[in-house]
């Protein structure tokens, strides 16, 4: 395994780096921070003109034909800058959509979000435990026609999504399906998230869905399995930015003569943080390549899952320590970091779910990576 950025990789990576720096901002994040919707529309166009936003979909779809690992550069950069864009949650429906959608899903859903006019969403999580299993959410097939009943928790970006791809389980196995929020049979209550994403729990009641791909368990588990990977990059460029951000501060920083960075407790903390990120920076990259040869994923992906949730909240927490009382004031960019890293740690299930499911992975018998 070569864990290396190719030349494209690298251009994404500065690409991405500079559009973030240019239009992200700390006083346009907190701009947007205090509007409405909370989504910066400018710089999902930016994305979009720069081609960034449909950097992994297909050429006739409008987007550049690149593979994931590309789009995981572009949410590590997101992460570091903690842009307020919901591009894992369009990109990755778009990505379903095009992998397993008819022809008439694929030019009717995925141009849009290439071209930075269409949001998309995704609703996998559910109340209650995160556990391994089939969704209770149920689906019924009748004359041709699907409908869905029972509820999604906490679906991102239902204000503004056209669509949201969500599973549920069908008499031969969970599936995906396109499902128009503002049909008949739809009910979205909206919530606050404790960053700048607003989400909704969505109540499914004989609601009409189209079926996505076949229904036998494995569009789901795709699909599930490149989300845990996209929350991992981003986790990991939330918590390299804290980093980042920590070590200009206690450079900064004089106690008792000299820069806070000289002391060797805080150097310790720091020194944790390093060993944290290289973890989650080696296991996601590990279950990327493999995606991108085409092999058997085993548990890698839920590997880097927990490192991303159980890692990247010290990491988080960490740096926010060694800012002291700055760490803790919401008008000093730091504070983003930390409120990042636990949403994020707590999507798709905290990591003492990941430990559940990676041991029923084990049980049953699946190839262990690590």
């Amino acid at each position: 395994m070569d864990f290396n950025f190719s030349e494209e990789q690298e251009a994404i990576r500065n690409l991405a780096d500079e559009v973030f720096t240019s239009k992200a901002g700390i006083d346009r994040v907190k701009q947007v921070e205090l509007s409405d919707e909370r989504i910066d529309r400018e710089l999902w166009r930016e994305l979009a003109t720069t081609g960034l936003l449909g950097i992994a979909l297909p050429e006739d779809l409008g987007g550049g034909g690149m593979g994931l690992s590309e789009l995981y550069v572009l949410l590590e950069q997101q992460g570091r800058h903690v842009a307020p864009v919901p591009i894992w949650q369009s990109a990755l429906a778009a990505l379903a959509v095009a992998e397993f959608g008819t022809d008439e899903q694929r030019t009717a859903l995925v141009p849009g979000v290439a071209g930075g006019t269409t949001f998309l969403t995704i609703g996998l999580e559910e109340f209650g435990p995160y556990v391994a299993g089939d969704p209770r959410t149920t689906a019924t097939e009748a004359g041709g026609r699907w409908t869905l009943a029972g509820a999604k928790a906490v679906v991102p970006i239902t204000h503004v999504a056209d669509r949201a791809i969500v599973s549920a389980t069908t008499p031969s196995g969970a599936a995906l399906f396109v499902v128009d929020l503002t049909a008949d049979g739809v009910t979205v209550e909206q919530t606050q998230s404790t960053t700048w994403e607003i989400c909704g729990n969505v109540t499914l009641e004989s609601a009409p869905a189209e079926l996505l791909g076949p229904a036998d368990g494995s569009t789901a588990q795709w699909l599930q399995g490149r989300v845990e990977l996209a929350l991992a990059a981003i986790q990991l460029g939330v918590g390299s930015g804290a980093v980042q951000q920590a070590v200009t501060y206690l450079n900064g920083r004089m106690q008792f003569g000299r820069p806070l960075a000289t002391f060797q407790a805080v150097n310790h903390q720091l020194a944790d943080c390093y060993i944290d990120l290289e973890a989650m920076r080696v296991t996601l990259w590990q279950a990327a390549w493999r995606i991108a040869e085409g092999q058997e994923l085993g548990t890698s992906v839920l590997v880097a899952k927990w490192w991303a949730t159980d890692g990247g909240q010290r990491v988080v927490h960490r740096t926010t320590h060694v800012h002291g009382g700055m760490g803790v004031d919401t008008d000093y960019p730091v504070h983003r970091h930390l409120l990042w890293g636990k949403q994020i740690g707590a999507t798709l299930g905290g990591s003492a779910s990941d430990l559940a499911r990676l041991g029923a992975q084990l049980a049953a018998g699946v190839e262990v990576v690590a």
